[in-house]
């Protein structure tokens, strides 16, 4: 068994969870938010954000708007909708669930 294997699928499973988590701080352009997750080390690339984005968005987690942009054509703009903030509550609580359970475990001697 290959470690890159297993750490994408953690990667992949989270990556929700980052998504809502920095769009609720902000506006963000799918630009912005491929930047600040690889500047995390969560190495993702546009093929799976596009899709993923989409799915949140026809799950009315998020929304969109367009604005014009200086530098070329209008970007579109994500921002979280209040579903999306009730979810990001629930996925909070799960992964501090998960954290603990999991810090519990791999800790023990």
């Amino acid at each position: 068994m290959k470690i890159e294997n297993t750490t994408a699928q953690m990667r992949k499973g989270i990556l929700e969870f980052c998504i809502l988590s920095l769009i609720a701080g902000n506006n963000l352009y799918t630009s912005e938010i491929l930047d600040t997750l690889k500047k995390g080390k969560m190495l993702v690339v546009e093929g799976t954000i596009y899709p993923l984005l989409t799915r949140l968005k026809n799950a009315n987690l998020l929304q969109y708007h367009w604005e014009e942009s200086t530098s070329g054509p209008p970007r579109k703009y994500y921002s979280i909708t209040p579903e999306g903030e009730q979810f990001l509550s629930e996925l909070k609580t799960v992964w501090s669930e998960l954290n603990n359970a999991v810090q519990s475990i791999t800790s023990k001697k």
